[in-house]
């Protein structure tokens, strides 16, 4: 394997103050701080989800159009990474040993993490701690082993979906247009495959695909470059539509939640860090800012460009590798939505139902935690994992309804998690096969991860190894 380094910049002369306003991650702090603000005043002005006000509606407006940006690009990106995933493969040698390492440590952390979720479940007994006055609501979709199995059958080449309902006056209807997430990863795995197997004849199609794949992540860069802006939004419409009065009602569930969340963040992976002989201040600086867009978009796939970038450049991990494991892991790796929050969502519900979860019961919770992870896909929200888990052991999921009112609260951290494993799986394995640039890990951060002021990603400054030699697993 041959790796370059960065190339060297132009001293930066910009002052203190203006580092600190261009940081993208102080950016994202100022706007979760402002939006909490401007919820609390929005709540003070009487502001509720029932009775929107203008401030309100302007936050509810500024967020729901940047999350819609998001998922205009989650189609075409997806379809497109995966198959240049797939097609990166021919430049790897030793490529099935790669695949099958990132695959069972995906399998070792979600194991993990499904154990930590159970003790915590079984610890707090959140199920037995529940506010008076829960109203379920309503589970709008529903998981369940077959209609999974089903799902992954496409309909049609781009996995199209309409879904017509009645409309607001009598007699009319409406429509909406939609796209199964899992149809569209098998119709690109199966393309990025079938590409494969063409060999030569293949290459003009291979090498278009990775082409739309850069304009695809051009255009994503810009999204986020307002991330901060949507932030503001988010956040904001979220203290006024739950507040805290919702939270306190499931304020032990969403503690343990987020203290699981907080274990394999803050302990697991830094243990796997630096039993691989890494730095951990480097693991979460490099890391840090896909972590927090994670964060406020709730989507590991709307995360992916940057997931991918930090992976590349901030982690060492070779552009030829990163890019098959990293799309991988943002559609499979979900140990915040598929392995955390199915084990205590599952234990509250069988705790506030009176039911008594047997040995066998919490295996299942364990194997479907592990291998049911791309149920999830990689959207927002974990609804779905979490009736797949319900249906399996045979509990109500009528006790989905109960925790819909504070899941955006439970998704924000449960999509951070999943970004942080997505980026660390891939960093693991390059170091145990000896393929990892740790120069460039170890390297000072600087600047933002997806800059483009170059205009060229492939410049030698934005990458961390060269695809023009095959990378070699020992």
């Amino acid at each position: 394997m041959s790796t370059t380094a960065r190339a060297q910049k132009a001293p930066d002369t910009r002052g203190p103050v203006r580092k600190l306003l261009t940081s993208f991650g102080f950016q994202i702090l100022a706007a979760l701080v402002l939006g909490i603000a401007a919820g609390l005043i929005g709540r003070q002005l009487g502001a509720t989800a029932e009775n929107p006000t203008g401030l309100s509606a302007t936050l509810d407006t500024i967020g729901n159009s940047y999350v819609t940006l998001l998922r205009a690009a989650v189609v075409p990106l997806i379809f497109t990474a995966i198959v240049a995933s797939i097609s990166n493969l021919r430049r790897v040698q030793n490529a099935a040993r790669l695949a099958g390492q990132t695959i069972l440590w995906f399998a070792i952390t979600a194991f993990i993490a499904v154990i930590i979720g159970i003790v915590l479940g079984l610890v707090i007994q959140p199920g037995n701690r529940a506010g008076e006055g829960l109203e379920p609501g309503d589970p709008y979709t529903v998981g369940t082993w077959w209609n999974f199995l089903l799902g992954l059958i496409p309909q049609n080449f781009l996995g199209l979906t309409v879904n017509t309902s009645p409309g607001a006056a009598e007699g009319t209807f409406s429509s909406s247009v939609g796209f199964n997430i899992l149809q569209v990863i098998v119709v690109a795995a199966v393309v990025g495959i079938a590409a494969l197997k063409a060999g030569k004849k293949a290459e003009p199609f291979l090498v278009f695909t990775e082409s739309l794949l850069k304009v695809i992540q051009r255009v994503l860069w810009w999204i986020i470059r307002i991330a901060p802006l949507g932030t503001f939004g988010l956040i904001g419409s979220a203290v006024i539509k739950y507040g805290w009065e919702k939270l306190a009602s499931l304020g032990w569930f969403a503690a343990a939640v987020y203290i699981g969340l907080a274990l394999v963040l803050f302990v697991v992976y830094p243990i796997l860090v630096r039993t691989h002989g890494l730095s951990i201040k480097q693991y979460f600086s490099g890391v840090w800012p896909a972590v927090q867009l994670a964060f406020v978009s709730r989507s590991s796939i709307g995360t992916l460009p940057l997931t991918e970038r930090v992976t590349e450049r901030n982690l060492g991990v070779p552009r030829s590798y990163a890019s098959f494991a990293v799309p991988l892991g943002a559609t499979t790796k979900m140990d915040g939505c598929a392995a955390i929050y199915p084990a205590i969502a599952a234990i509250f519900v069988a705790q506030f139902f009176g039911i008594e979860l047997n040995f066998v019961q919490y295996l299942l919770i364990v194997i479907v935690s592990v291998v049911g992870s791309a149920a999830t896909a990689g959207t927002t929200g974990a609804v779905v994992m979490l009736t797949l888990t319900l249906s399996t052991l045979g509990l109500p999921l009528e006790g989905v309804g109960l925790l819909l009112a504070i899941d955006p609260i439970l998704d924000m951290g449960r999509t951070a998690v999943n970004v942080a494993g997505q980026a660390l799986i891939p960093t693991i394995v390059a170091k145990r096969e000896g393929i990892l640039n740790e120069d460039l890990y170890n390297a000072p951060r600087e600047g933002l991860p997806f800059a483009d002021d170059s205009g060229d990603d492939d410049a030698p400054e934005a990458d961390a190894s060269t695809d023009k030699e095959p990378v070699s697993a020992r």
